[in-house]
């Protein structure tokens, strides 16, 4: 595997809509970290973000399905939400279906190899 690819996939973190701002902190800590002696701690400190933020379907399917879900998102969103992560499962997807927990599960599915 590539480097640019993992450079890639933490872009795509940092930049979706749906990426917290303490996690898009952390993505651009390891970009800047990049080639000096600070990366090897700056990937550490982003796996263990990842690992910490990347939701599987099994927690956001509920909340979608839930009223609080329902109030925050708003009932027709929630629902379609929920049917695509529940489509999302079928077909074997383990991450959250938003952009920021996709490429993180794939830097997650990846995580020995950076």
């Amino acid at each position: 595997m590539a480097k640019e690819e993992i450079i890639e996939k933490v872009k795509e973190v940092m930049n979706a809509p749906s990426c917290y701002e303490g996690l898009k902190k952390v993505c651009e800590v390891y970009l800047k970290a990049l080639g000096t002696e600070e990366e090897k701690g700056a990937a550490a400190a982003l796996k263990e973000e990842l690992k910490a933020d990347v939701n599987s379907l099994d927690n956001v399917i509920p909340f979608f399905e839930s009223e609080e879900g329902a109030k925050l998102l708003g009932a027709d969103t929630a629902k379609s939400l929920a049917a695509a992560a529940h489509a999302a499962k079928e077909k074997g997807v383990k991450y959250c279906i938003c952009p920021a927990c996709t490429a993180g599960g794939w830097l997650l599915d990846h995580e020995a190899e950076w």
